[in-house]
């Protein structure tokens, strides 16, 4: 009789539950989780039918790894635990993106120059899962820590359905990946009628604001990188914030010169950070709008030359 009534209660438990607590989070469950989410992100940074496509930005964006992190944290039993197995699981799987790729890509050994980078943004993990274990408690405690990620999904899924408008369907999966967490956090951890209106109003105003009130959709040029240092045939550029423009470094057929692709969504301000194996380089990148022009676009080398 015990054992039926036993079986029925596992039963009733929804998958969400499961996910968000029902999984006893083990150093090899994590070690495990790190190796398959570096391994498929390795993948689809490898693959060339993902170029230019969502698939890439789970090697560069946020979204999924917001999700990763709180399967991680709320299948903890400690905010110690939460903390230490997620910062462990971003400083794994960083590290192994990396090292997949280095057998298949012509960067070779040069794209291990990366995980320092991704190493220092890894040691944020560890406060922020720590807090984040609070999640499990569904108070309000809970929905002020959640709140702030909510609406910062919110911006970035705004922002990529500006760019998916005029380039569909570009970006499709990055706003599905956006929008989808924010309705499953408001249903899975906002136990009651009040803290899910607010969390959903807000949650819209700001995906409002970024659709009605910024700046521009699909301005593309190429401009002379200034300053440029020595740079090998193997060197990439990534922006800080991909809501603003993306980046892409070329040279023209017999010309020694390096230029960089500009494709912006947004006017704004931003980092654009050159990779060449071992060596990082800087630059600021502002487009802005003037009175005597459609835009302005300054772009300056800030690191050390």
């Amino acid at each position: 009789m015990e054992n039926n009534e036993a079986l029925k209660s596992a039963e009733s438990v929804s998958f969400t539950e499961k996910l968000f607590g029902g999984i006893k989070m083990t150093w090899w469950k994590v070690t495990i989780f790190a190796a398959v989410t570096a391994a498929f992100t390795a993948l689809m940074m490898l693959l060339p039918f993902t170029k230019d496509t969502s698939f890439r930005e789970i090697g560069s964006g946020v979204e999924c790894w917001v999700l990763f992190a709180i399967i991680i944290m709320t299948n903890c039993e400690k905010p110690l635990e939460s903390a230490l197995k997620t910062f462990a699981f971003f400083v794994m799987s960083q590290v192994l993106i990396f090292l997949f790729q280095v057998p298949f890509s012509e960067m070779g050994l040069e794209l291990l120059g990366n995980i320092p980078h991704r190493l220092l943004l890894s040691l944020f993990t560890f406060p922020m899962a720590f807090a984040g274990w609070y999640l499990k408690k569904k108070n309000w405690l809970s929905f002020a820590i959640l709140l702030p990620m909510l609406l910062l999904l919110s911006f970035y899924g705004a922002a990529f359905v500006k760019d998916m408008t005029d380039h569909f369907p570009c970006h499709l999966i990055s706003v599905i990946v956006c929008f989808g967490q924010i309705f499953l956090y408001i249903y899975v951890f906002f136990d009651d009628k009040i803290k899910q209106l607010i969390a959903l109003v807000l949650s819209v105003a700001v995906t409002a604001v970024v659709l009605v009130f910024t700046g521009l959709t699909d301005i593309t040029m190429e401009y002379p990188l200034p300053d440029a240092p020595e740079l090998s045939d193997s060197a990439s550029a990534a922006v800080k914030d991909s809501s603003v423009c993306t980046a892409q470094l070329f040279r023209y057929e017999n010309s020694d010169d390096v230029y960089v692709s500009l494709h912006f969504i947004n006017y704004g301000d931003t980092e654009m950070y050159i990779t060449d194996g071992s060596n990082i380089y800087q630059y600021s990148i502002s487009l802005e709008k003037t009175d005597d022009a459609p835009y302005l676009l300054t772009i300056e080398r800030t690191d050390n030359k």
